[in-house]
């Protein structure tokens, strides 16, 4: 396990690990833009600190496969 995590860190500052890596970044930005909004709007309403957190986390859980669903890796030759 820690070999395929050496490997894939070495790749990933290689810049040879993710085919697009603007769409990769653009993608993790916009959930946690995402995030940031329901963590914001939550206080707002006066839920106190950490339900906010709580229901922020997993809405961004929940919509990360869904940004990433066409995130292309690299090819190793």
């Amino acid at each position: 396990m820690l070999e395929l995590v050496w490997f894939s860190t070495k790749l990933f500052f290689q810049g040879k690990l993710l085919r697009d890596p603007f769409y990769f970044f653009k993608q993790i930005i916009f959930g946690s833009f995402i995030a940031l909004f329901i963590l914001i709007a939550s206080i707002q309403i006066g839920l106190g600190l950490w339900l906010p957190i709580i229901i922020a986390s997993f809405f961004t859980g929940l919509i990360m496969p869904f940004l990433l669903k066409d995130l292309k890796i690299g090819s190793f030759k």
